[in-house]
């Protein structure tokens, strides 16, 4: 598909998990869980294009229906025929696209807190992206805040916010085109499925959410748990939207409870 994608993967006799992360993130959101995960699965992660460690490309088609068929063209790489697919905010979102375009190919579906039901963005704002100087605009939206506070917004323990979980967080953002990637995604991202649209994924899925998402929020999960025609929903207390960082152990335990059942 013409980017450079970064990907860890560990295989071993396990059947296989792929693991997505959210917007503004990486597979470093996995980086407590996939220790866990390692005992039962082999673990493939990737970071989609425009974030993490993988290209950011000013030519790929940041759309949720592409990121879905890169996700695809990463498990013809593995020569990974099915898998259990798990998604992350935004990635969760994605994992729905995939279930939805090539359903034949995921087993079950595990979603952290996804994102659900939102619009296109307006199309004043998908007009101004084309200026040429747009991209300036977006990274001081993404950088005045700072790492830290955006992390405080999505993490609801804040002793748990680490130098090494700043400095994650903070490594893609000072990339030369991260900004104009962002944009890209502005201007490329689809809405989210419809309730139609989830009304026909017929996988099994597992959703997982903090109590205190601030993002996306419970009523969210509450709302995608009753479109989704065979979905369970898990909420944890004092866990915000962040939930792979506060409440691994837990997760692990739902996950196999859920591969298992």
């Amino acid at each position: 598909m013409g980017v450079k994608v970064y990907a860890e993967y560990c295989f071993n006799e396990k059947p296989p998990i792929l693991l997505l992360h959210g917007f503004v993130a990486s597979s470093y959101s996995f980086h407590k869980l996939i220790p866990l995960l390692k005992n039962d699965f082999s673990i493939i992660t990737i970071d989609l294009p425009g974030f993490g460690r993988s290209e950011k490309s000013t030519t790929f088609t940041y759309s949720y229906k592409n990121y879905a068929k890169l996700v695809l063209a990463c498990m013809d790489y593995f020569k990974l025929d099915t898998i259990y697919l798990a998604g992350h905010s935004m990635g969760g979102q994605i994992s729905l696209n995939i279930a939805l375009l090539q359903p034949e190919r995921i087993k079950k579906l595990i979603l952290f807190a996804s994102s659900a039901y939102l619009k296109r963005a307006k199309k004043s704002l998908i007009l101004s992206s084309y200026l040429p100087f747009f991209h300036l605009y977006a990274r001081h939206e993404i950088q005045k805040n700072g790492v830290r506070e955006t992390l405080e917004n999505v993490i609801y323990d804040h002793s748990l916010i680490t130098e090494e979980l700043i400095e994650e967080y903070k490594r893609p953002i000072n990339e030369k085109d991260f900004s104009k990637s962002l944009v890209r995604l502005l201007r490329h991202r689809e809405g989210d499925l419809s309730p139609e649209q989830l009304q026909r994924i017929q996988k099994p899925a597992l959703l997982l959410w903090g109590e205190q998402d601030k993002v996306v929020s419970l009523k969210i999960g509450k709302k995608l748990a009753k479109d989704l025609p065979n979905a369970k929903l898990l909420s944890y207390k004092n866990a915000g939207h962040l939930i792979t960082e506060e409440k691994p152990n837990e997760l692990y335990h739902e996950i196999i409870k859920f591969i298992n059942s």
